[in-house]
């Protein structure tokens, strides 16, 4: 994502703009000449680094929103996921209602979903991910951002349903029937159009039928008949 040079016929101006005295003698054209000329060379630590100079010198400029934005977009690229995070949350809070709030949006539920395999790392990025995105398709489901963030909003339920599952039969195995049943009905519950729903239909067949309460798993059994007559947890159960 780049940003046209427009701002350099505005710099003495811009330079002469409110806000605190900058702690550079740079204009703020120079700090962005720098800052472009570093994205352009793929050098986004260094841009960012830039970028950042030139909101915090120059926080009152028109130019502020878009160094943040870069600055963010730049670290992103760098995979400084945690300076992204803060330099996001500066734009969020001093910038609110700025016509790119949508894109600071994604790029915040991006900066999630990049560190969801990392499960040492952090076990909920998932939810964080999942989370911004529904966030951006609820307040922007024009945005451009929008169906990309609904794609992936259906990967993150399948990814978070799956580990589910995973701790669900983990549980059944050792008879840890109230563990595993929770496990189970918040997959029905929280994820219905993922590919686990079929398999934890059966499985709380299963389960109900273990600890004696025939009606719910018969319930369950149905319901499952009902939505998915072909599966081959359908199949599975009738046979």
């Amino acid at each position: 994502m780049k940003k046209t040079y427009l701002f350099i016929a505005l710099c003495c101006a811009l330079s002469a703009c409110g806000g605190t005295a900058p702690t550079t003698d740079q204009t703020i054209s120079e700090i962005y000449n720098n800052a472009y000329a570093e994205l352009d060379d793929e050098n986004y630590k260094k841009a960012s680094e830039e970028f950042i100079k030139a909101e915090s010198n120059f926080p009152a400029s028109i130019w502020a929103p878009d160094a943040l934005i870069m600055a963010a977009y730049s670290q992103y690229m760098d995979g400084d996921f945690a300076g992204t995070l803060l330099t996001t949350d500066r734009f969020m809070r001093f910038h609110p209602g700025h016509k790119d709030v949508a894109y600071i949006m994604y790029l915040r539920g991006m900066t999630y979903y990049r560190q969801v395999s990392d499960v040492r790392r952090e076990p909920g990025m998932s939810w964080y991910a999942l989370n911004q995105f529904q966030q951006l398709v609820d307040r922007f489901p024009d945005s451009k951002y929008t169906a990309n963030a609904k794609n992936k909003i259906i990967i993150l339920k399948n990814y978070i349903a799956g580990k589910t599952m995973y701790s669900a039969r983990h549980d059944m195995r050792k008879e840890n029937w109230t563990s595993a049943i929770n496990h189970l009905q918040f997959i029905i519950s929280t994820a219905q159009e993922t590919a686990m729903t079929p398999e934890a239909l059966f499985r709380l067949t299963e389960a109900y039928t273990a600890i004696g309460l025939p009606e719910q798993a018969n319930g369950y059994a149905e319901t499952l008949r009902l939505n998915f007559p072909n599966n081959e947890w359908t199949k599975k159960l009738n046979g």
